[in-house]
């Protein structure tokens, strides 16, 4: 189980440690960071598939993202006026985890020198990354350390390292280049730990939503982003035994039961409920119940992963389907470590109720703080350097 989640330099996320539980409720007001701790998750997952580099360039580059004030605040709090300040540091955006076995931390930059003539001088450089063993970094841990091309991984000796490559490129992780289960197993784990997570942030329900077509069904133990394979998620879940989907639309619609229609090898889904003389289709269902439906195929997906993070799942549902969709992400999290971001009143009760650790967020000088953590009480964690 992952223990610790930290972010430097990303947006209201100055200098963020944030501990997690088994179902982790992470609230505050509108404007306190929480889109920021969602986003710099996705974006520490995209290291594992090399694609943290597109995910910056998608939301305007590294500048754009950018912690935007001192790099200190101290001054500010004690003077009331927030002035520049000389940098200790490099400019960078830096992200991690601490697990129960591994945990890894990645480093950002700026570009030095892209190429003579390239046209991609403002692409991020990976400067540095490190996967270690234990709550947080230090130099006896470290497994595997990464500098700008040069890697080097721990030595079977138990001292010091040995070379792993010197012309690794700054714009590729070392997970995605070198992790090989039967080389080297904690690279292959790390990566495989953060390809599997996943995030999701409402679905379209409108009337042309990919999940409102009929589509070609396969098993699908993981519905897609888009939910176009609803119907066939769904199968899956009922031919796996699982029945927490079918009782939960039960207690959510007054008895209803789900079914899957096939014409021609099209897959549609359907909801029968009480005093209809037929079922209804996915193309006739309400918004909102459409909306349930993804949530709940989503949430109890017959092959969880190690992190499922949710970003305001409740949003456009009736009230009376909160307590419903809470009690299938206590479900999911029986089985899976789950992350819910979420301002909802009626969600962080539900939750609270199934023993969920909340992290209420604020701000302090236009950094995103958690209430109540102080630099003693805040999990264990180390940056390093360059």
């Amino acid at each position: 189980m992952l223990h610790t989640i930290a972010v430097r330099g990303y947006r209201s996320l100055r200098e963020f440690v944030m501990p997690l539980s088994g179902l982790t409720v992470v609230t505050g007001a509108n404007g306190t960071g929480k889109s920021s701790v969602y986003r710099a998750l996705g974006l520490l997952a995209d290291c594992a598939r090399n694609e943290v580099v597109g995910s910056l360039a998608r939301e305007g580059g590294l500048e754009s993202v950018l912690w935007a004030g001192p790099e200190d605040l101290g001054g500010a709090r004690r003077t009331g006026r927030a002035e520049g300040t000389t940098r200790t540091r490099s400019v960078s955006l830096e992200m991690g985890y601490a697990a129960d076995d591994f945990g890894y931390l990645v480093d950002l930059g700026l570009p030095q020198h892209a190429g003579k003539g390239s046209l991609f001088a403002r692409d991020p450089e990976i400067k540095r990354e490190a996967v270690f063993a234990g709550p947080r970094l230090r130099p006896s841990a470290t497994l595997v350390s990464r500098g700008a091309a040069y890697a080097e991984v721990a030595s079977d000796t138990g001292r010091g390292f040995d070379e792993l490559t010197r012309a690794l490129p700054t714009h590729r992780s070392v997970l995605a280049e070198y992790a090989h289960a039967g080389a080297l197993p904690e690279l292959a784990a790390v990566r495989d730990r953060l390809r599997g997570w996943r995030f999701y942030d409402g679905f379209r329900v409108d009337a042309d939503a990919p999940a409102r077509q009929p589509r070609v069904g396969t098993r699908t133990p993981v519905l897609a982003a888009d939910g176009a394979d609803l119907a066939a998620a769904v199968q899956t879940i009922v031919e796996a035994g699982f029945d927490d989907l079918a009782r939960a639309v039960a207690d959510a619609f007054d008895g209803a039961t789900l079914g899957v229609s096939v014409t021609d090898g099209l897959f549609d889904l359907t909801l029968r409920q009480s005093g209809m003389l037929r079922p209804l289709r996915t193309a006739e269902l309400s918004d909102g119940t459409l909306r349930f439906l993804l949530w709940g195929a989503a949430l109890l997906s017959p092959s969880p992963p190690s992190l499922m993070v949710l970003n305001e799942p409740e949003t456009s549902l009736h009230p009376d389907l909160v307590a419903p969709l809470a009690a299938m992400i206590r479900s999911a999290a029986t089985g899976t470590q789950v992350v819910v971001v979420t301002h909802s009143a009626p969600m962080r009760a539900h939750l609270a109720e199934a023993g969920a650790t909340e992290v209420e967020l604020y701000k302090d000088w236009g950094e995103t703080r958690i209430s109540g953590q102080t630099n003693l009480t805040a999990p264990p964690w180390e940056w390093g350097r360059r």
